[in-house]
Parts: structure tokens; C-alpha cells; sequence
């Protein structure tokens, strides 16, 4: 219902539940699937606002996840090899909001994209990675104009900058503060 709902029992404990039977439940084996969580609101006027929405919903989700940090993936979201963990699971996650400067990250309500990592692993180990990515990239720079400046494959930066979509400065630094329980040491993968 609402991106900033962190009440107990609120949309945001809703969607992690939610996200963790997903995670438990999914075939990552199987066919490309993603888990779409749509809210009516807030509706952010401006990119940052959004970007902070994101990352709070992020925070409130792991926050309140007692499984231990995905294997495979750093906790530290400057480290490359970066992604967000729920229930023992990475995710890449793509935000999407009605203002988002980018044309292929607007949605009518701002939205939250988790994409299973597994699956970006799977499709590098049968070829087909790259020509999704290739294909991806060339759509958007064919829809705004440009290439999205924030995009890179796993391990070059963090994935973090990229999931709220606004462009950000070399010097960003995600506002995400992994617990340093269920989180791998710092250099760990």
C-alpha cells in the first residue's frame, strides 16, 4: 500500500513476508520470473525522494529479515559484487516511479523490481547474459537518447547505484546499513 508504511504489520513487514515465501517458493532453475511489488504512495515528486524511499523500504526489509546474508554476494553495498539479500536470497532490484528521469524507469506508481541474482548467474553460464544486457542497453539508449549512465555488470561497481535509477556523483555512498551479524565480513563474497 504505502513505499513508507514501516508500521508493525505494515505494507513494508507485509512485503517482506511476502517476499520471503517468494524466495523460498521460486524455481530459480526455471523459467526468468521477477517479483513486482507495486504501492499507491507516496508518489515522490523528485528522484532523490524516491531514491530515499527505496533504500528506507530496503533498510526496513533486512532490518526485520532474520536469515543470514545471501551466499555468493557482499553485504556491503560499495563493495562490486554488492546485492540486496531477503531470506537467504539475492536479488537485484530495480526501482521505478512516475518521475524518474530515465523513460524506462517510470511507472505509473512507484514500484519495486527484485530480480533473482541466481538467474543473471544462470543466464552468464549459458550465454545468454550478454545478449539480454546488449539488447537492454540498446532499447533504452534507443528510447531516451543516451546510455543510461549508471548501468555496469555485477563486479565492475556496486549494483547499488544503480537500483533507484537517478544518476548519481562518483562519491555516492548507498544509504544502506547491513547488520553486521547476518552480513559476511567486509572482502567476503
Amino acid at each position: 500500500d504505502d513505499l513508507a508504511d514501516t508500521s508493525p504489520g505494515g505494507s513494508l513487514d507485509t512485503l517482506g513476508a511476502t517476499l520471503a515465501q517468494y524466495a523460498h517458493e521460486v524455481d530459480a532453475e526455471g523459467d526468468l520470473v521477477s517479483f513486482v511489488a507495486c504501492f499507491r504512495g507516496p508518489v515522490p515528486d523528485a528522484e532523490r525522494e524516491f531514491e530515499a524511499l527505496l533504500w528506507g523500504a530496503l533498510q526496513h526489509l533486512h532490518d526485520n529479515d532474520d536469515a543470514p546474508w545471501a551466499d555468493g554476494v557482499a553485504a556491503d553495498p560499495e563493495n562490486p559484487h554488492f546485492a540486496f539479500s531477503v531470506a537467504g536470497t539475492a536479488f537485484f532490484v530495480v526501482g521505478l516511479h512516475p518521475n524518474a528521469s530515465r523513460v524506462a524507469r517510470r511507472a505509473p506508481l512507484p514500484t519495486l523490481v527484485f530480480n533473482l541474482h541466481e538467474q543473471f548467474e544462470r543466464m552468464r553460464g549459458d550465454g545468454r547474459y550478454q545478449r539480454l544486457r546488449d539488447t537492454i542497453r540498446r532499447r533504452d539508449t534507443d528510447l531516451q537518447g543516451y546510455p543510461n549512465p549508471m548501468v555496469s555488470d555485477h563486479g565492475e561497481t556496486s549494483e547499488a547505484r544503480q537500483y533507484a535509477g537517478r544518476a548519481v556523483p562518483a562519491d555516492w555512498t548507498p544509504p544502506f546499513e547491513p547488520d553486521q551479524d547476518a552480513a559476511p565480513a567486509a572482502g567476503e563474497r
